[in-house]
């Protein structure tokens, strides 16, 4: 019974760990569903679609109806009167209520307005699907943000367990040197020397740990999460395969077919570029104003004293009204100059964006290739430190060697295990950096 008890509790405390681990895709998946920014960019359209619909409500004839209903007492309490004869008439206390029933409806269209209309239209559209764009920038923007947030979390934790094997490894070399000291073979210097090695190592571990968990806490509060949780990391990249990420940069060594793919695939430009035609829509709605209008109106009613005579008396109308501007206070040539304005102010950012694209395309392209290079390098490196560390500290256990030898090797060693990890986590960081520049960073990709 006691083996059952324990299975399931073993069961139960693998089931809790299991749902603190904390994935690179769930990570993302979190931050797109909490971010509040874009919650607030989603809801915003909703307002633009409700643009949409007005736009086209404003072709359509509208209608209102109406009604009313009233009572009057004229109350007199009598007297004399002289008549215009000059005879005297007298009259008695009267009272004398009425009411009143009507019942109308009518309402005008719009037949031509200098087509501002469907130029509402049109623009309206051109907002919503601008800002549909923008909110899929900003989608890409986040994830990015997420991943980089990421990768520092788990490349922080493998800083961490570089500087424990290095504190351990001067720990366990300053106890050797201490008992060789005792033995003679070695003077007291030596152990000073690896007694300060010693504590700085611990002092990088100590600071090393600290640079981890503020990673974390930036991580987790750009997520939204309690970052009183404890999470597990998994490194996306385990095993960088390099051979599979050379696809992308020889897929894109062209920069120009770069620069091309990037300006049919960003959000971001697209968006600026429905802005554009927005702003020319916008004009089309300013010059309205110089032509005539011609508008059609229609209604109905009827009235009563009694309800069941609401309908014996009848009233139609059917009318159109033609306004042509002579002189508005020069208001139309003040919304033209408007217009225009702000057509030229969305073309030059739009010419802007154009060339901070081709700026990111090309930066992260030669970031992507640089850090490859130095990750290459720093993977060599490594092999090499270690060996020289080898060497150094059987030089000096033989006798030939000296302290400084030792911890000099150490360093180098630690120094490019340090140097391979930050390589290494820049290379996957620059690779999606290109990969949003290109407007082709996703979910599905992580």
């Amino acid at each position: 019974m006691s083996r059952i008890w324990l299975f399931f509790i073993l069961l139960i405390s693998t089931n809790l760990f299991a749902q603190n681990i904390l994935t690179l895709d769930e990570a993302i998946n979190i931050a797109l569903q909490r971010n509040s920014n874009l919650i607030k960019s989603t809801n915003a359209l909703e307002i633009d679609k409700a643009n949409v619909k007005s736009a086209y409500g404003d072709l359509l004839p509208n209608l209102r109806v109406g009604g009313s209903w009233g009572w009057q007492r004229i109350s007199d309490v009598g007297g004399t009167q002289i008549d215009f004869l000059g005879n005297q008439i007298t009259t008695g206390e009267s009272k004398a209520d009425s009411r009143s029933y009507s019942l109308s409806a009518g309402g005008n269209i719009v037949l031509f307005d200098g087509l501002a209309n469907y130029a509402s239209i049109s623009q309206a559209e051109n907002n919503l699907e601008s800002s549909k764009f923008s909110l899929e920038k900003f989608k890409q923007d986040i994830i990015y943000t997420t991943t980089t947030l990421y990768y520092l979390v788990v490349s922080n934790e493998e800083l961490v367990k570089v500087r424990e094997d290095n504190e351990k490894f001067n720990k366990k070399l300053l106890e050797t040197i201490t008992e060789r000291n005792k033995l003679g073979s070695i003077p007291i210097a030596d152990v000073y020397t690896q007694q300060v090695s010693y504590g700085n190592a611990q002092l990088l571990l100590i600071q090393a740990q600290n640079d981890y968990e503020t990673s974390k806490n930036n991580l987790l509060n750009y997520l939204a999460l309690d970052i009183f949780e404890t999470y597990e990391y998994v490194d996306p990249n385990k095993t960088p395969e390099l051979e599979g990420d050379d696809t992308i940069i020889k897929e894109y060594s062209n920069i120009e077919d770069m620069v091309s793919e990037a300006l049919s695939n960003r959000s971001d430009y697209k968006s600026a570029e429905l802005k554009l035609a927005s702003a020319e829509n916008g004009k089309t709605i300013a010059q309205s104003g110089l032509l005539p209008s011609l508008s059609g109106n229609y209604s109905y009613s009827t009235s009563g004293v009694k309800p069941d005579a609401l309908f014996d008396r009848n009233f139609y109308s059917v009318g159109l009204s033609l306004n042509f501007p002579i002189f508005s206070n020069w208001n139309t040539e003040a919304a033209m100059q408007m217009a225009e304005v702000n057509t030229l102010n969305v073309e030059e950012d739009l010419r802007a964006l154009e060339r901070t694209i081709k700026i990111e395309v090309k930066e992260s392209y030669l970031n992507l290739i640089a850090a490859k290079q130095q990750l290459e390098v720093t993977t060599s490196n490594i092999i090499a430190a270690k060996e020289n560390r080898r060497v150094n500290n059987e030089r000096y256990n033989l006798g030939s060697g000296t302290i400084l030898d030792v911890l000099q090797s150490d360093k180098d060693y630690t120094q490019a295990q340090k140097d391979n990890i930050s390589a290494k986590f820049q290379y996957f960081q620059n690779r999606d950096q290109l990969l949003n520049a290109l407007g082709k960073l996703e979910v599905e990709k992580k």
